[in-house]
């Protein structure tokens, strides 16, 4: 069958998480129409943009609200170009009959590479160091604290927790693991009340909400630090600006955070006592390119009239199966 695909990407968003290997990947299956609004389509914006169109591919940024379903009547599947599907109205796409995929996480040595980057450097004053001599002024030598020597304590033990863990053993660490789906897992009070340096790696889900609150906080080691490659929404702002304000915490590191595209609000990131990356723990070439590739990948499947990987609705693909094309 002839496939048209939209790319919803702006051109800012196609450099960093999509790349001409992969768009290159995916002509050779589908007649492809970019975005070149310069916006992010939302709603009835991207059903009109995707007029004619079998499929959607959309970065994380692109949401799939209930309007674009109602509208794109032609639609056939919407494809995430991540693995979080969080912004997809996954019922209202069963609804429409449409399919919805995600991608397989090809960023988990970047996020864990990032994370123990941010260890590092919050162990020995890095980006301090590094201010100052930049500001014109010689920073004096602080001591730091030793990472062979030092516990680390990881909150979520999925494919990104064990590869940080597999690392940091490496280096000497002495790791402790929470994660409610092991059974020899430290309780979460235990592991705060053990640990030098805390990682959230937590899925986001609506138990976890908050996850690091005030009492949270006052469980870890006064001087510890804390790191959150997670998502924002595990973490009570309010309360980790006070652990920090009161030196319980000597300091945190955040990639991700409550700002728009999880990015880690501003009061936070200001603080001289954190060191704050704007959501880019998977951003790497290789990590986005991999997810690219398996949007073409399942646009392939799709256009060869084959079912493809990484389904999340399958039960609900009717415009699929009137078409032949079934799990």
């Amino acid at each position: 069958m002839s496939f048209r695909v939209l790319l919803a990407h702006t051109e800012e968003m196609f450099a960093g998480y999509y790349g001409e290997r992969a768009l290159a990947e995916l002509s050779r299956h589908a007649t492809v129409i970019r975005n070149t609004t310069g916006a992010v389509l939302a709603g009835r914006a991207l059903a009109e943009a995707a007029a004619g169109c079998d499929a959607i591919i959309a970065d994380r940024a692109t949401p799939g609200l209930a309007e674009t379903f109602a509208e794109a009547s032609g639609l056939l599947s919407f494809h995430r170009c991540a693995v979080d599907i969080s912004t997809i109205d996954i019922p209202a796409a069963s609804a429409a009959g449409v399919l919805v995929t995600r991608a397989t996480p090809g960023f988990v040595d970047a996020v864990a590479e990032l994370g123990i980057g941010l260890i590092v450097d919050l162990a020995r004053g890095i980006t301090d160091a590094a201010l100052a001599y930049r500001g014109g002024a010689t920073p004096e030598g602080r001591m730091g604290l030793q990472l062979s020597r030092a516990v680390l304590g990881i909150v979520g033990h999925g494919r990104i927790g064990r590869r940080l863990e597999e690392i940091a053993r490496a280096m000497g660490m002495r790791v402790l693991v929470n994660d409610p789906a092991e059974r020899d897992s430290l309780s979460l009070p235990a592991l705060l009340a053990q640990s030098d340096i805390v990682v959230c790696l937590a899925p986001a889900i609506p138990e976890t909400e908050n996850l690091f609150d005030a009492r949270a906080f006052a469980a870890m080691k006064r001087g510890a630090y804390f790191v959150n490659l997670a998502r924002g929404q595990l973490v009570n702002d309010a309360a980790l600006e006070a652990a920090l304000e009161t030196r319980h915490l000597a300091g945190a590191a955040l990639d991700v955070g409550r700002a728009q595209d999880q990015r880690p609000v501003l009061r936070l990131a200001q603080r001289p006592d954190v060191i704050a990356t704007p959501h880019i723990a998977g951003l790497t070439r290789e990590a986005a390119e991999h997810q690219a590739m398996d949007t073409a990948q399942q646009v392939a499947a799709l256009a060869a009239g084959r079912w493809p990987d990484g389904a999340v609705n399958p039960e609900a693909a009717r415009r699929l199966a009137a078409k032949g094309i079934r799990p």
